[in-house]
């Protein structure tokens, strides 16, 4: 069972933290994916990895459509991946169903009252799948 990080923000600037953990994440040598729910959410993403700051590299693709072998930084569209990623970033309001292949889930969770009744909804499926859950208030 993977362990599961839920990281409340107080504002609604997810994908700019969610590029704060991807660098984190990639700078300890992890292999991470990132499922979102939708194109514009996914492109905004990848453009965002390429200018978020002007001294580092985060080496990332849409999934499936970059070159072989993959960079370790995967941006999926509503897709199950294939590769193994130790770490899944979801963007998406609902725990994807290939979550068990991961060994780390990090959930960002945004002040809009949709976003936190979906993580609630997250949140709760996790504690009933057994998963050891940590909140962290930003």
């Amino acid at each position: 069972m993977p362990k599961i990080d839920f990281y409340v923000l107080s504002d609604n600037n997810r994908l700019p933290f969610a590029c704060k953990l991807i660098e984190k994440a990639y700078k300890q040598r992890h292999r991470i994916y990132i499922h979102t729910d939708n194109k514009p959410e996914a492109h905004q993403l990848d453009e965002l990895l390429w200018t978020y700051r002007d001294d580092s590299f985060l080496p990332h693709n849409i999934y499936g459509d970059g070159p072989e072998p993959a960079p370790p930084i995967q941006i999926g569209i509503n897709t199950t991946p294939e590769k193994h990623h130790d770490i899944l970033i979801n963007l998406s309001p609902q725990v994807p169903e290939f979550y068990v292949q991961f060994n780390r889930i990090l959930e960002l969770v945004s002040n809009e009252t949709d976003v936190q009744q979906a993580a609630r909804e997250r949140y709760r499926y996790y504690q009933t799948q057994g998963a050891t859950i940590n909140t962290h208030k930003l």
